[in-house]
């Protein structure tokens, strides 16, 4: 048996049980009956693997772009949602351990195949609470909508007393390859997930059980969400599909000369030395639990005492909790901080980010081939895109937005700031006399140029519409902030960032394509690093346990205390019917900015110094590595020499001038 067939590194191996048989000498390829039925159902693994892939990317891709779409149907803050993004790590931490051990040595496929049905009807599932739910009820004057019988003029502001100052009652209307080819795939499934979150979102929640005429919101509006359950039962019936091919696949397949001759090298250890026992099992003899049960703790405590193992696996953890924090509520930062809709939200970060990220993995691995670099140059070129991407990620701390002008929360009511924050902040003069509710969001855009949380606490005393356009008149608070002009109306909708804000997004989308591009360079890298500082045998097992990790220690956690933190910036609230709290409505600009940037910089920062004694400790095994491999080597030459020498001398019948130990000899 080849030394080759030792190895674990490929997923089909030789059956033991079956004879081997002759090989075709050209090229070490088998012969053509050998090779059709081989390389047919190769292709088929490959090509129901690469479905796979893509149909689990691009259901996350879909979760992270449907996160502010979930929090706003449902009403929930930040922290609640990023529990349920991080639920859905939390099957992996039941199983993926005991998979990733015991999978090797049973029926893959079926094992895959029984994993897709799994996730397929898991993704139907999340769908399913809109179709046991009320309808999506917004708070923007549904009074007002055309199905409510809008008469001409009905005054927000329910006064109580039937007269105003003579100075507040006038105003005017308004006027207004195969080892890539899996990686790849699945790279472009998160492509894909935004693409349709983004499709989605253009389509009102409720689409089909509701009258779109009768719906006075549009998709720019940040009360607007979208058909959030339609991407999900997409995304479950492509993973139900996905599992069909592994269920005909066989639980071995043969393989050729060429490729055990190829797999030998690829990811062959350059600094761990692989022991002489043979990890294949013998011919005929059949595959234990009990046996594989009993080499699982010694093959943990194996993993434990790899200090370069347990050192990478803090940094990507570490590394991954910013990543992942910093990607699920990237959406939400963007539509927050830049006023941007949640459709083109999901469109810029599927057609432009992730390309970059894709991009930036392929190039990774492109100068690990063309230079051919070892596991000390691929960690210093992990290190070193982690370090500028960080750099770069510093400077969208200056690209930022101003806070949007809204009475009683960011302005005062006379346009001024800042304001100071009390319960009874929403309140002024120019609305005392009018009974209005504190807790409803129901954003109205003064002439001013200043949103008011509603059109009653504006002072506004009639209403008018045209179309799904809803104006308000006679309002005197509007007229406070701006007394000269005279024009005391508004129109229902928030007011529009500051002019300068799209140039910001502009330079946001510039910086983040190259910071993305520039992080994921080191992902190819970092993943040989973990291939080569470990055992052949042990392969399988480590990367279970590091996959495991990244996704139970930054996977579940980090979106949640993302959200958390974000929470924190809040500046309105939102209340449901019952009176418990809602939604955010408004987030104080600055406060997220810092925070969302902050914790992923920070994090970063860890994440790097760990990735230094990771390199401190490959350097200092290369050096001692190499001082006895020279040794070594000079024992070889002295001891060949010695050999030669001496028998040279028995043939002249003396003494050699020079043997080992000569010197220290009595």
């Amino acid at each position: 048996m080849d030394t080759s067939s030792k190895k674990n590194a490929h997923l089909f191996h030789k059956n033991p049980s079956r004879p081997v048989r002759r090989q075709s000498l050209k090229a070490g390829c088998p012969s053509p009956e050998e090779a059709r039925p081989c390389c047919g159902k190769l292709k088929v693994f490959l090509g129901a693997l690469s479905f796979v892939y893509f149909a689990k990317a691009l259901t996350e891709g879909y979760l992270k772009s449907t996160i502010t779409q979930i929090e706003r149907r449902f009403d929930i803050p930040s922290s609640l949602v990023g529990v349920i993004d991080g639920s859905f790590e939390i099957g992996n931490l039941l199983v993926i351990t005991f998979v990733s051990y015991f999978g090797s040595k049973l029926h893959r496929p079926k094992i895959i195949g029984a994993g897709c049905l799994v996730m397929g009807v898991g993704t139907l599932l999340t769908a399913l609470p809109q179709f046991f739910m009320e309808k999506y009820s917004y708070e923007k004057y549904e009074k007002y909508s055309p199905s409510a019988n809008l008469t001409p003029n009905i005054s927000p502001c329910h006064l109580e007393s039937s007269s105003l100052p003579p100075s507040l009652a006038m105003g005017k209307s308004p006027n207004k390859m195969n080892d890539g080819c899996v990686q790849t795939v699945a790279i472009i499934g998160p492509i894909f997930g935004f693409l349709l979150g983004s499709l989605c979102a253009k389509l009102y929640v409720d689409i089909g059980f509701v009258n779109l005429e009768h719906i006075t919101i549009t998709p720019k509006d940040p009360q607007w969400v979208g058909a959030w359950w339609l991407g999900y039962l997409i995304a479950g019936l492509l993973s139900l599909l996905a599992a069909v091919p592994f269920w005909c696949l066989p639980k071995t397949l043969p393989r050729s000369q060429s490729i055990d001759d190829s797999g030998s090298s690829s990811e062959k250890s350059k600094f761990i030395i692989d022991d002489s026992i043979n990890y294949q099992m013998a011919p005929g003899e059949e595959t234990k639990i009990m046996e594989m049960a009993r080499n699982f703790l010694p093959s943990l405590k194996t993993l434990i005492r790899n200090p370069v193992y347990i050192l990478y696996l803090c940094a990507s953890t570490v590394q991954f909790n910013s990543l992942f924090g910093m990607v699920t509520y990237k959406p939400k930062y963007i539509e927050q901080q830049y006023g941007q809709s949640s459709s083109k939200t999901n469109f810029v970060i599927g057609l432009i980010n992730i390309p970059a990220v894709a991009l930036g993995i392929f190039s990774g691995g492109i100068v690990m081939k063309k230079f051919r670099l070892g596991v000390l140059e691929a960690t210093k070129l992990y290190l070193g895109s982690s370090v500028f991407g960080y750099l770069l990620f510093l400077s969208l701390f200056a690209l930022g937005c101003e806070n949007p002008g809204v009475a009683g929360l960011t302005v005062t009511y006379q346009g001024t700031k800042p304001v100071s924050y009390h319960e009874r902040a929403l309140f002024s003069d120019c609305n005392s006399r009018c009974k209005c509710s504190e807790s409803k969001w129901e954003p109205m855009c003064g002439d001013n140029g200043i949103t008011y949380v509603s059109a009653c606490l504006a002072g506004c005393q009639s209403s008018s519409q045209s179309g799904k356009n809803i104006m308000f008149s006679n309002c005197t608070c509007v007229g406070l902030a701006a007394p000269k002009s005279g024009n005391w109306s508004g129109m229902m909708g928030r007011c529009q960032k500051d002019n300068e804000c799209p140039q910001m997004f502009l330079y946001f989308l510039v910086i983040s394509v190259i910071t993305s591009y520039t992080l994921s360079l080191g992902g190819i890298p970092g993943y040989i690093l973990l291939l080569r500082c470990i055992q052949p045998h042990l392969k399988s097992f480590a990367l279970g346990i590091y996959t495991l990790a990244v996704r139970v220690l930054a996977g579940i956690p980090a979106p949640v205390y993302f959200g958390v933190l974000i929470d924190t910036s809040c500046l309105k609230w939102g209340f449901k019917k019952c009176g418990s709290q809602g939604s955010c409505r408004l987030y104080d600009s600055h406060a997220f900015r810092h925070i969302y940037l902050g914790l992923t910089t920070l994090l970063g920062t860890v994440s790097i110094f760990l990735s230094m004694a990771v390199l401190f400790i490959l350097k200092k095994k290369y050096v001692s590595k190499h001082s006895c491999s020279i040794a070594t080597r000079g024992k070889a030459v002295a001891s060949s020499s010695f050999r030669m020498e001496a028998r040279a001398a028995r043939d002249r019948g003396q003494q050699p001038k020079y043997w080992p130990g000569k010197e220290t000899r009595l």
